[in-house]
């Protein structure tokens, strides 16, 4: 059976997925050629946000839910090349995740790496867990990448957002992002690899991810597609496309 996460890697260019998986990445790819372009800008915003949080806002700790499979450019590899005391808790409720970030994803000997088997569904249990490695009582960059359009119920999905941005400290810091309901051709694809039996992924109105950040602090350039959040400078003589993933970092007051 294919799997979301070797889907994905199989967009991002990695390597561990089956040919079941390719086949249904193919699907998508078919309908919607645009969601590799939205995967890859979706894993450097990762890199920047991970970048500005550590370099100029003095974070050293992060949650990470919704882990994924390890690419390049993981959290804590960009965290710990800034800062290796820089502490990290991976999160995701999918063994076969687990096995490969155990197996890849190691830690600095000055900080740390820990990995929580748990569902995103289950915030509290997240959080009592995450603190036996991060210190709830100093700033933590909460990350939530891809992850929220798992949650098929709106509510629910904020409430989930609001128990997790709850248990972090002020000085804290939320970096979302999710695929968002602005082509037609993604709405049609995802609506195509629901209907095929995978786990089921909403894609958002911009304004709906904005929601997630509501009480923070949102940080220049607001909620804008993941490409437009303060790109790198390869991109300062022309504007980076437009893809189909919104995102936002936002600081707890």
């Amino acid at each position: 059976m294919p799997h979301s996460a070797r889907i994905w890697n199989y967009w991002l260019g990695g390597k561990d997925y089956y040919a079941a998986d390719r086949e249904a990445g193919d699907k998508v790819l078919a309908t919607y050629p645009g969601i590799r372009e939205d995967a890859r800008q979706a894993r450097d915003f990762l890199a920047r946000a991970v970048t500005h949080l550590a370099a100029e806002c003095g974070v050293n700790q992060f949650l990470d839910i919704g882990t994924g499979l390890p690419t390049s450019n993981n959290t804590h590899e960009v965290a710990q090349a800034i800062d290796p005391s820089a502490r990290i808790v991976y999160v995701d409720n999918d063994p076969i995740v687990l096995v490969h970030a155990r197996a890849l994803l190691t830690s600095t000997k000055e900080g740390a790496c820990a990995y929580i088997d748990a569902d995103a569904r289950t915030p509290e249990h997240i959080v009592e867990q995450a603190g036996r490695t991060l210190d709830f009582t100093r700033p933590v960059g909460l990350m939530m990448l891809g992850v929220l359009g798992n949650v098929a119920d709106y509510s629910q999905a904020r409430s989930i957002v609001g128990q997790l941005v709850g248990a972090i400290p002020s000085g804290s810091f939320l970096v979302l992002e999710d695929g968002a309901a602005t082509s037609e051709e993604r709405l049609q694809a995802t609506a195509e690899h629901n209907e095929g039996g995978h786990a089921v992924y909403v894609n958002r109105r911009p304004e709906e991810i904005a929601g997630f950040f509501e009480g923070l602090e949102l940080l220049d350039p607001g909620v804008v597609p993941v490409s437009r959040w303060r790109p790198s400078s390869v991109w300062s003589d022309r504007e980076p496309p437009a893809v189909n993933a919104y995102c936002g970092v936002a600081r707890k007051p």
